[in-house]
């Protein structure tokens, strides 16, 4: 049975930090390209971070560039992103998403774990 499940968000401060990760059981977890996709109240799905399938290269959406930072640890199955600097605009339900690589769509993906950002 394929799980994605993501845990680690929660209500933080404007400025701060958080890490959020993602545990993969029942595929490989390393032979996928892994995403992470979130959606604010009232918004539709947003395109966050990519990392290939080797972890080697990564992909960010110009608004989180330069504070959010995505990683993997392959003998783990699990996939984290760190958001530093974070603004309430960064409010969401954030998910991870696995794919065949940069041109396919999902094929799993999670059940999301809330960000607050708020004062």
């Amino acid at each position: 049975e394929v799980q994605l499940v993501e845990s680690g968000g929660g209500l933080v401060q404007p400025g701060g930090s958080l890490r959020v990760s993602c545990v993969a059981s029942g595929f490989t977890f390393s032979s996928y390209w892994m995403y992470w996709v979130r959606q604010a109240p009232g918004k539709g799905l947003e395109w966050v971070s990519a990392i290939d399938s080797g972890g080697g290269t990564t992909y960010y959406e110009d608004s989180v560039k330069g504070r959010f930072t995505i990683s993997q640890d392959n003998a783990k199955n699990t996939l984290y992103l760190q958001m530093n600097s974070l603004r309430p605009e960064d409010t969401a339900m954030y998910y991870c998403a696995a794919a065949p690589s940069i041109y396919s769509g999902f094929l799993y993906w999670g059940q999301g774990t809330q960000v607050t950002v708020s004062s």
